[in-house]
């Protein structure tokens, strides 16, 4: 038991991956078409939403600036700006639209963060409040849903040129951004301030600017997921936001980063978000009733929460 506990903390992603594992299996046994290649795009591109809105829930919780409820409406924001705003008024284009709605994603979780650490206020009402004003935005923006023709973003949900899978670029987008930061010192001072913050202070770590530059990356991240959830649905839809914050938020917890901060990952919350998303296919094929998928959602919230407290007990007790 001692031995697993090690294993889990040092990779804490190593339960969500087993999990992945046993869930793919148990899709194709189900469902043998599950594993037909010809599926595998519509798949990625019903995953793509899921696994960059989860990765764009770790900055924060990583920088122990508490959890972000908001990346789910602000993927709907910018899902409704594109479908019914840029796009109409002929900026829809790629090398219009991606900067414009980047930088809004950007600057929108930059406010949450200066919210949070400058103004100091409780991280969860802020990014509720957020949430809040965020889906009235899209419901103001987009109020019945909009379809779309075919379009740009079309293939980001396919196939572009007919062979490559459209959704490996969305969820490569935040992975290759997040290794990018990688080698800045931003990461390494995140994870620092998710740790211990008072230390990080005494070491000349500037918290505050950290814990702002982990919502703004947040933010980033879900403006690619607005993108991805664009290709998706192909019209603008402004419900869909509270659902994908809780999912997010059940992909950070069940990917193994700890909700204190300091410990954990983006390629945890992949694999978290992987995990969801798998579990709602195979209640799918099931039959299962649509009400079971939200409680599916609970339990793996919970689930990863208790695990996150037991990795966290376990390191007091070894720094002990």
């Amino acid at each position: 038991m001692t031995r697993h506990l090690s294993l889990l903390r040092s990779r804490p992603y190593a339960f969500v991956l087993v999990l992945v594992a046993v869930l793919v299996i148990a899709n194709a046994v189900v469902r043998p078409s599950f594993l037909d290649p010809a599926q595998w795009p519509a798949l990625l591109g019903t995953l793509a939403p899921f696994a960059i809105l989860g990765m764009a829930s770790t900055p924060p919780v990583l920088g122990g600036g508490g959890v972000d409820l908001s990346v789910g409406p602000l993927a709907t924001v910018i899902n409704c700006l594109l479908v019914s705003v840029l796009i109409p008024h002929g900026l829809g284009g790629p090398f219009v639209a991606i900067p414009l709605l980047l930088l809004l994603g950007l600057v929108a979780g930059a406010v949450n963060g200066v919210l949070v650490a400058v103004v100091r206020l409780d991280p969860v009402i802020t990014t509720l409040g957020s949430l809040f004003i965020l889906t009235g935005i899209a419901l103001k923006i987009a109020a019945t849903p909009t379809d779309l023709r075919r379009n740009w973003t079309t293939g980001l949900a396919d196939l572009i040129g007919g062979w490559f899978p459209g959704a490996l670029l969305t969820m490569a987008a935040p992975a290759v951004l997040w290794l990018a930061l990688r080698r800045t010192a931003f990461i390494r001072n995140l994870y620092a301030v998710g740790g211990d913050d008072a230390a990080s202070f005494s070491a000349g770590v500037n918290v505050t600017a950290v814990r702002i530059g982990a919502y703004a990356v947040a933010g980033l991240f879900a403006a690619i997921g607005g993108v991805a959830l664009t290709a998706l649905i192909q019209s603008s839809d402004s419900s869909l936001g509270t659902t994908y914050a809780l999912v997010a938020l059940a992909a950070v917890s069940l990917g193994g980063t700890s909700l204190a901060g300091g410990s954990g990952g983006v390629l945890g919350s992949f694999l978290g978000a992987c995990g969801i998303f798998l579990l709602q296919e195979l209640l799918s094929a099931t039959g299962a009733s649509s009400n079971y998928v939200q409680l599916a959602y609970g339990v793996l919230l919970v689930l990863g929460v208790i695990l996150g407290a037991t990795l966290a007990r376990g390191k007091k007790e070894v720094s002990a």
